[in-house]
């Protein structure tokens, strides 16, 4: 372990990765030198022996030298393999350094996981927000090793925490922010990239019921294996062959009876317990880890049973495992029915299952969950600027200063205050076409989302209550299932009105709100859906090109106010600024758009 690595670090992030993946690739670059010395060195002496051979059976003496050399290549082939399983993890190494620097460049869209199988088209904000996807929240947030990590990680996305459990997670996030070092030995575990390890398989089999499988059989097995071996060579130094063929029988016999009755097999078990390296190096890391906030050291706790660390538990099962696919190989797959081979291994892990099944799922999730706490802190590294959350359970608020989106570059972002509270409900927003609407109200959802999974935001400050985020952004037709856009849409709205009603205040957030109406009909649904949610304690922004639903804040009694983007045209190019201002905007740029791309003359 690299010990520089694990103290707080004061360079900016985009610095130490960039330091850290050139300080890897030079001791990678001198590690594939000596690959090649080795493979060249290799190469010579198994010249060596070849010529030592020839001349050993030509002259029918000097065989040491041929030992000698044979000694040498051995010795030659050990040290090359430690060396190739430094370049594997080093490798690893510079690939985890590179996507850091991806992500901090706004290069990451479509090089991590995207989660899409979390994505469900009736949740209230997970395709509207982006959560899930090529270039989703979940791909930037998501650096997990296992499954259960990612399912971990989905959850908190899709459901808000409460204050408690979300300050509990900021604390581990926060303890584990400066540990680059232990990110990255968490990326390279086991030398992969990709994810491994099946948790639902793994726990169906670690908890299945047990019919047959007394681990006292072990001890016959082994004896008549033992016997049918002693058998066999006496029966074929001696030249009889009675005696082989009754054991045989009788192993075979025995063999197949326990198959029966097992109902098992070594496939199953393989199948259930794949990447089980990955798992026990996940789990050797977080019990090695210092721990000092509450959340990771009760997780850590949880990684032992029975006065043993989980990691030396699921190492044993590994080793049992690798035993069990050796059984594939074809010498050992034609004596195996009188060895009693698969039988013996299988016996045994059964036996681990019995001790161990129980706390295996206890074990998965506390990995998941401190795989997803890493992946936070991984964010807030790379984020030093982003602030944490402040959560003001008194009242329903939504206070931020200086919001932007998490998705845009720190250097390309442009920051807007807002504030939903205190009597104001709901934010009216008009402006022109490309001026930013869409892209405020995805920050304030994305940033709510983020701050109710315990991750710091993008903004100078935000404090906000609980809140239920419902979003209307990206609502999609469906020509499969017949449903039209408007009335996708109006299912989706029907979906934040039941929203509002739960017992956590609605945050609304609506793009372009019933656009597939005529305008008279637009208005007046807009004002009733919107006169409803603020009504059941709700608060949130719709966005508009229609100027008559800036109509709307005039008749709410102060609970709700206009505010607008604008553009400029300069030197026949149009200009975006980016800042929310309060009132209705004047100006419209459809026409100059037309025009900019000879659709429309002036």
């Amino acid at each position: 372990m690299d010990e520089a690595r694990e103290t707080p670090n004061t360079e900016p992030p985009r610095g130490a990765y960039t330091r850290l993946r050139e300080e890897t690739q030079t001791r990678l670059a001198r590690l594939q030198q000596w690959d090649r010395r080795l493979g060249y060195a290799k190469i010579a002496v198994a010249l060596l022996a070849v010529v030592l051979l020839i001349r050993f059976l030509h002259l029918l003496h000097g065989v040491w030298p041929l030992a000698a050399a044979a000694a040498v290549f051995a010795a030659l082939a050990v040290v090359h393999e430690r060396v190739l399983a430094s370049i594997r993890t080093l490798t690893s190494i510079v690939a985890f350094y590179q996507r850091g620097l991806a992500r901090i460049e706004g290069n990451w869209p479509g090089t991590g996981e995207a989660g899409e199988r979390f994505l469900d088209p009736v949740h209230p904000y997970a395709r509207d927000l982006d959560i899930f996807g090529k270039g989703s929240l979940f791909e930037m947030l998501s650096t997990v090793r296992t499954r259960a990590a990612e399912e971990t990680l989905a959850r908190w996305l899709l459901e808000a925490a409460p204050p408690a459990e979300v300050q509990a997670r900021q604390q581990a996030v926060r303890e584990l922010q400066p540990r680059t070092g232990l990110r990255e030995r968490l990326f390279t575990a086991g030398n992969r990239v990709r994810l491994g390890l099946r948790p639902a398989e793994l726990i169906a089999w670690a908890e299945r019921e047990t019919h047959f499988a007394s681990p006292w059989l072990a001890l016959p097995f082994a004896a008549l294996a033992v016997l049918w071996a002693g058998i066999v060579v006496y029966g074929l130094f001696r030249g009889t062959y009675e005696a082989i063929l009754a054991i045989s029988v009788a192993n075979y016999a025995a063999n197949s009876y326990f198959w029966k009755r097992l109902g098992a097999s070594p496939e199953a078990i393989e199948d259930a317990t794949q990447d089980l390296d990955l798992l026990a190096q996940l789990l050797a890391i977080f019990e090695r880890e210092p721990f000092t906030s509450p959340r990771l050291k009760a997780l850590q706790s949880e990684l032992r049973a029975e006065g043993i660390a989980s990691s030396v538990a699921v190492k044993r099962l590994d080793r049992i495992t690798q035993c069990l696919e050796s059984g594939r190989n074809l010498i050992v797959r034609f004596i195996n029915p009188y060895i009693f081979f698969n039988a013996q291994f299988t016996l045994m892990a059964e036996s681990w299952r019995r001790r161990y099944g129980p706390p295996i799922r206890g074990w998965l999730a506390a990995v998941g969950e401190m795989e997803a706490l890493a992946a936070l802190s991984s964010y807030a590294f790379e984020h030093p600027h982003d602030a944490w959350p402040e959560h003001d359970a008194a009242r329903p608020c939504f206070e931020a200063e200086g919001l932007a989106h998490p998705f845009m570059p720190e250097d390309k972002a442009v920051r807007n205050d807002l504030t939903l509270g205190d009597g104001l409900q709901l934010i009216v927003l008009s402006g022109p076409n490309m001026a930013g609407k869409s892209t405020l109200i995805r920050a304030i959802g994305v940033n709510a989302v983020l701050a109710q999974c315990g991750a710091p935001v993008r903004a100078a400050r935000l404090s906000m209550s609980p809140l239920a985020v419902g979003a209307s952004i990206c609502v999609l037709d469906s020509l499969h299932g017949g449903v039209s856009r408007f009335y996708a849409e109006i299912k989706r709205l029907k979906l934040i009105s039941d929203l509002a009603r739960g017992p956590i205040p609605a945050l609304f957030l609506l793009d372009e709100l019933l656009s597939g109406t005529n305008s008279r009909d637009r208005l007046a649904g807009t004002e009733f859906i919107v006169r409803n949610l603020v009504g059941h304690g709700a608060m949130g922004m719709v966005t508009t090109h229609d100027l008559a639903l800036a109509q709307i804040p005039e008749t709410m009694n102060g609970a709700a106010r206009n505010y607008h983007f604008e553009d400029r045209l300069e030197d026949g190019k149009l200009i975006f600024d980016y800042k929310l201002k309060p009132g209705v905007v004047q100006t419209s740029n459809a026409l100059k758009l037309m025009q900019s791309i000879g659709l429309m003359s002036e």
